[in-house]
């Protein structure tokens, strides 16, 4: 173990901030309210974001702190990986029961590579696009990018402003477009339960809740498809990322680069 490692652990004073906002955000705890039918849900974790963004600007958080906590980031995210790949054995026959509604739902998550990074690209974002845009960004896929291009690089950078992004909307804007789409469409209840399990805890818990408060009859087969589909997404979105997502989001963005260049150039031509 190197002298700066050995640093890092022995930064007493990032440990207890740590520690205390866990201690102060769980005291918290979860809150609910409804808003007409949807529901905003308030966890742990959007108060731990909001204080420790806040403990940044103070005199408490120095830059020693800062730059520490970024391998630890690291190491968080590979323990929850492995725990993940540890539910995923057991959970197997969950899945296969499923059905094939429930096992093709995660190539809808690469409507986010389609929708938002071309228009990533037009707003003039860079390689930070690619990490931004390959997935929905919840942990499994910061794993993958910070495994591929490192903490520091463009695509670690975007991929963890989404995953903050996320985690401090994500759930409000669940549990409000799921109770509202699900009250003024056709489609079945159900189908929403589904469409709520995107690999997010907090989100499936926000987006379920307001279809239960919008259809009290239906809780028993809301939370069970919605727990499914959770489950599948967890599962599954990392390789699905790995072999489909985040290679199609590479390609696409050189695509999209080149053709972008090309205009431009053609734009400075013109205009000499």
């Amino acid at each position: 173990m190197t002298e700066e490692r050995k640093n890092l652990w022995k930064d007493w004073r990032l440990h207890a901030v740590v520690l205390a906002i866990v201690l102060v955000t769980e005291l918290i705890g979860t809150h609910q309210f409804s808003v007409g039918p949807g529901v905003i849900l308030l966890l742990p974790m959007l108060y731990a974001i909001i204080i420790g963004l806040a403990l940044y600007f103070t005199p408490i958080i120095k830059d020693k702190q800062s730059k520490n906590a970024e391998p630890l980031i690291i190491l968080g995210v590979t323990l929850l990986i492995a725990k993940i790949g540890v539910i995923i054995g057991p959970s197997l026959p969950q899945i296969i029961e499923a059905g094939p509604a429930l096992l093709l739902q995660e190539f809808g998550n690469l409507g986010t590579i389609l929708i938002a990074l071309p228009i990533a690209v037009f707003l003039g974002l860079k390689r930070e696009s690619i990490g931004m845009t390959h997935s929905v960004a919840r942990e499994p896929n910061v794993g993958l990018i910070m495994d591929k291009f490192g903490f520091n690089s463009p695509e670690g950078r975007g991929v963890m402003a989404i995953y903050i992004f996320g985690t401090v909307f994500g759930a409000v804007f669940m549990g409000l477009i799921s109770g509202f789409l699900a009250t003024l469409t056709p489609l079945h209840p159900l189908s929403f339960a589904m469409a709520s399990g995107i690999g997010s805890g907090s989100m499936m818990a926000a987006a379920s809740g307001s279809l239960v408060a919008a259809f009290p009859a239906m809780e028993t087969d809301i939370l069970a498809f919605a727990g499914a589909s959770n489950l599948l997404s967890l599962s599954t979105g990392l390789y699905m990322s790995i072999f489909i997502g985040l290679p199609l989001t590479e390609k696409l963005y050189d695509v999209l680069t080149k053709r972008k260049d090309k205009k431009d150039q053609n734009k400075t031509r013109i205009g000499a």
